[in-house]
């Protein structure tokens, strides 16, 4: 059990490595300029070990992205939300991560690569907006559905998580893509996040 756990963890830490290796080319090349070949040299592994422990460039590219989305991810056991005051604090908790993560230098990377290969490579924009777009659309949504659930909000989940995101994320993400704005600091990210979950709530009162 010992050696199975070992020869385990270095497979993880290869891995990693190769992950790491493959997301370096993808930023100093481009998507669709980047090799196997130079991602595997850049690991220090064959391309034969590269293709088993990840698999060819779109499942490294799926991979890269799926890491950094976990982060977006609302706790399976979300608590009850007994009331408006409950509400309020995990929208302001969530809004403050999702900002706090998506704003993250590396993220607004994969988007700006997204977009400069929409063209030569759209699987890129395709990756990025049904794992790492949509797993932040899905936290909200399943606020937004247990709040309907307990009675405190009215309408679609679907909708209810776009009009908060809209409120939390205002211009910020084109300003950051622009690289016009720089990426707020923490006290500023939970302003914004309590502010949006203000006017979000002024928006829906309760009955």
């Amino acid at each position: 059990m010992s050696k199975r756990s070992e020869e385990s963890g270095e497979e993880s830490a290869v891995r990693e490595r190769i992950l790491e290796a493959a997301f370096a080319a993808f930023m100093k090349n481009g998507y669709a300029e980047s090799s196997t070949l130079e991602i595997a040299t850049r690991a220090h592994v064959s391309k034969r070990e590269l293709y088993a422990l990840v698999g060819n460039k779109q499942e490294m590219l799926i991979a890269c992205i799926s890491e950094r989305a976990k982060r977006l991810e609302v706790p399976a056991d979300l608590p009850v939300l007994p009331d408006r005051k409950a509400l309020a604090q995990v929208l302001a908790a969530v809004g403050a991560k999702l900002v706090r993560e998506i704003s993250d230098p590396t993220v607004i990377a994969v988007f700006r690569l997204a977009i400069a290969e929409v063209v030569q490579a759209p699987e890129v924009a395709r990756a990025l907006n049904s794992i790492g777009r949509e797993t932040s659309r899905a936290a909200l949504r399943k606020i937004m559905a247990e709040a309907q659930v307990s009675g405190l909000l009215t309408g679609r989940p679907a909708e209810l998580a776009e009009q908060f995101a809209g409120l939390l994320w205002r211009d910020l993400m084109v300003s950051l893509l622009l690289g016009v704005a720089e990426r707020p600091s923490p006290r500023a990210i939970a302003e914004r996040a309590r502010g949006a979950t203000a006017a979000f709530l002024q928006l829906h009162p309760p009955d």
